[in-house]
C-alpha cells in the first residue's frame, strides 16, 4: 500500500475520453507520436481533409496572386518603361509555383493520411522540423487527444481575427531573379546563383615571414630617403656652382696614350695592325726591338748567411748497428782479397784462455814457452792500438788551424753585436778577462771605461757571442774584489777609477756592482778591426770615440739606464 500511495494517480476523464491505459510512444525527436488507430470509427475523414485542402491552397493562391498585384504595381510606379511581356511572364511564372503549391499539398494530404508520421523537412539528412516552422498544413493533420475532426487554418485565423504568414520553404529561381527589374548586374552572378560557399581551408603564414617583409620594407624607405638625400645635394651643390662638380666629369679618352707616342708613327691607334705594322722599333734608338733580354741572376745577400744543413742525429742503438755494419762490410772486403790470394792471411789471435784450443800439442810440450809466446802477441797487438790512435790525434797546429777555421766559418754566416753596461771596472781581473776571452774568441770591439761607468762592445759570429755572453752574465762574479799582484817591471799607470784600493788603501765596496746587456743583434760589417781598451774622464771624449765606429748612441742609451 505504501507503495501505491507514492504513485500519481490518472485523472478522472482519462478513460472517458476514449483513451486507453496503454503508454504512449515517444518519437527521436522528443515529441509524442500520435496513437495507432484503434478501430475504423476514429480514422479521419478523408473527402473532409481533401476539401479544406483545396480551401487553404486557393487562400494561398489569393494571397500570392494579392502580392504579385502590388509587386507589379510597385515596379509600374519605379519603373513605367517596362513592357507588358515582363508582366505576362511573371504573371505566368507564378502561376506554375502556385500550381506546384497545389500539386505538392494535395499530394503532401494523401500521404499522411495513409502515416500518421510528421513531416519532416526538405533538406537533407531526413532531419525534422521543428513544431513552430512547420507548415499550417502539418500541424492540421495532427490528430489531436479529443480525437476531433481538425478544423482548417483559415476557420482559426478568421476566429482568432489574426491573419500569420505562411512560412515559405521554396527557394527562388536564379534564372527569374535575373529578370526581375531590382536585380543589381554590377554584383557579379554569384549574388544570383544562390551557390554554396566553397570552403577554404587554413593557410598558416611561416615564422618570420612578416618580419622579413617589415625589414625589407625599412631598407627600401632608407635607400629612399638616402636617394633624395644625395639629390637634394646634388642639386645644392649645382645651384651654389660647387667647383668640385668638375671631379665627375667624365673626359674622353685621349687618341693615343702618353706612353706609346715613341712607338706608334701615326698620332692615333688606327695606323696599328694585327700584323705588327705601324710601330716604330727600326730606328737604333728605339726603346723596343726584336731581342729579348735575360737578366743576370743575382744571388739574394742572405745566400751566404745560410747555416749548413745539420746532420741527422742517431740514438745509441742506431749508432751501434750502424758501426757493426760497418765492420760487417770491411771485413767480408778483407776476407774476399785473402781468398783472391791479394792479402796475407792473419795470424790466429791467440789468447791466455784459448791458448790450449788454439796450439793444441805445442802447448802441452812446452807450455813456459807457448805463454810467453802469447804475452808478446798481446803487447803487439796493444802496442799497435795506441799507435793507431797516436797517429790520428791532431797537431798543436793542427788543432789552432782548426779552430781557425771553425771561426772563420762562424764569422761568414754573420756578424754579430753585444753592447754591454758594467757599473765599475775596478777589479783588475775583471778587465783581465774581458780582453783574453775577447781575443781568444777572434772577437773585435772595444772596452770603454769612463768614472761613471764603463761599456763594453763585442762583435764576432753567432756562436763566440753567445759564449761571451755566458760569460759576462753568468762566469764572473762582479761583485768581488782582490788585491792587485805586485809585478815588477814596467807597469802602466791606471786611472784612479780603475784600481780595487781607495785613498786610503782600502778595497773598494763593489757589493752594488752590475753588468746590463744593452743590445744584442746582427749586423751588416764589423765596425772595429780589432780588439782594443781605452779611458776617458768626459762623456765628449767617450763620444769622440765611438763616434768613428758610428755607436755614439749606445753611450747616450747607456746613460739613459740607471
Amino acid at each position: 500500500m505504501a507503495e501505491a500511495s507514492l504513485k500519481r494517480l490518472l485523472p478522472d476523464n482519462y478513460l472517458q475520453n476514449g483513451e486507453s491505459a496503454q503508454k504512449k510512444i515517444r518519437s527521436n525527436n522528443g515529441s509524442p507520436v500520435p496513437a495507432p488507430a484503434a478501430n475504423a470509427a476514429n480514422k479521419p475523414d478523408v473527402s473532409k481533409i481533401m476539401v479544406d485542402a483545396r480551401a487553404r491552397a486557393a487562400a494561398v493562391a489569393a494571397r500570392l496572386k494579392a502580392g504579385t498585384d502590388r509587386m507589379t504595381s510597385a515596379s509600374q510606379v519605379s519603373s513605367p518603361g517596362i513592357a507588358s511581356s515582363a508582366s505576362s511572364s511573371k504573371l505566368e511564372q507564378i502561376k506554375a509555383r502556385v500550381a506546384a503549391t497545389m500539386a505538392k499539398t494535395s499530394g503532401t494530404s494523401e500521404q499522411r493520411t495513409s502515416s500518421p508520421l510528421p513531416p519532416t523537412a526538405r533538406g537533407g539528412l531526413g532531419t525534422q522540423l521543428h513544431p513552430a516552422l512547420m507548415d499550417n498544413s502539418a500541424q492540421e493533420f495532427r490528430p489531436s487527444k479529443s480525437k476531433q475532426a481538425v478544423q482548417p487554418k483559415a476557420d482559426q485565423t478568421s476566429k482568432l481575427g489574426k491573419a500569420k504568414k505562411q512560412l515559405d520553404l521554396f527557394l527562388p529561381d536564379p534564372t527569374s531573379t535575373r529578370t526581375q527589374p531590382f536585380f543589381d548586374a554590377s554584383l557579379g552572378s554569384h549574388t544570383a546563383t544562390l551557390k554554396a560557399r566553397n570552403r577554404r581551408d587554413l593557410a598558416f603564414n611561416a615564422k618570420g615571414k612578416y618580419i622579413q617583409q617589415g625589414a625589407a620594407l625599412r631598407r627600401q624607405r632608407a635607400l629612399e630617403e638616402m636617394k633624395m638625400r644625395i639629390a637634394a645635394t646634388s642639386k645644392k651643390a649645382l645651384e651654389k656652382g660647387d667647383p668640385s662638380e668638375k671631379n665627375f666629369i667624365i673626359l674622353l679618352p685621349p687618341q693615343i696614350e702618353w706612353w706609346d707616342e715613341n712607338i706608334v708613327k701615326a698620332k692615333d691607334y688606327g695606323s696599328v695592325s694585327d700584323g705588327g705594322s705601324g710601330f716604330d722599333m727600326d730606328t737604333p734608338d728605339s726603346i723596343i726591338t726584336r731581342y729579348v733580354q735575360h737578366p743576370v741572376l743575382l744571388e739574394p745577400p742572405s745566400a751566404s748567411q745560410m747555416p749548413a744543413p745539420r746532420p741527422m742525429f742517431l740514438t745509441p742503438k742506431e749508432q751501434a748497428k750502424l758501426r757493426r755494419q760497418k765492420r760487417m762490410e770491411n771485413l767480408k772486403e778483407h776476407q774476399t782479397k785473402v781468398r783472391l790470394g791479394l792479402l796475407p792471411p792473419d795470424p790466429p789471435k791467440v789468447k791466455l784462455k784459448n791458448m790450449m784450443r788454439v796450439l793444441g800439442e805445442d802447448a802441452v810440450k812446452d807450455p813456459t814457452a807457448v805463454e810467453a809466446k802469447v804475452n808478446r802477441e798481446i803487447a803487439e797487438r796493444a802496442q799497435k792500438h795506441n799507435q793507431m790512435n797516436e797517429d790520428r790525434k791532431l797537431t798543436k797546429e793542427e788543432k789552432h788551424e782548426k779552430l781557425e777555421q771553425k771561426k772563420a766559418q762562424d764569422a761568414a754566416k754573420g756578424v754579430y753585436l753585444a753592447v754591454y753596461k758594467i757599473d765599475s771596472l775596478a777589479n783588475g781581473r775583471h778587465l783581465f778577462k774581458i780582453g783574453k776571452n775577447a781575443e781568444q774568441m777572434s772577437g773585435t770591439g772595444l772596452c770603454l771605461s769612463s768614472p761613471s761607468f764603463s761599456l763594453v762592445l763585442f762583435e764576432s759570429g753567432e756562436h763566440s757571442v753567445k759564449a761571451y755572453k755566458k760569460l759576462m752574465l753568468n762566469r764572473i762574479d762582479w761583485t768581488e774584489n782582490s788585491i792587485p799582484a805586485v809585478r815588477e817591471g814596467n807597469q802602466k799607470a791606471r786611472a784612479a777609477w780603475l784600481e780595487s784600493l781607495d785613498a786610503e788603501g782600502n778595497l773598494k765596496d763593489l757589493s752594488s756592482n752590475k753588468i746590463t746587456l744593452l743590445f744584442e743583434g746582427q749586423q751588416k760589417d764589423r765596425a772595429f778591426r780589432k780588439w782594443g781598451s781605452k779611458s776617458v774622464e768626459t762623456d765628449k771624449e767617450a763620444m769622440d770615440v765611438l763616434a768613428r765606429a758610428k755607436m755614439e748612441n749606445f753611450w747616450t742609451q747607456a746613460k739613459s739606464i740607471p
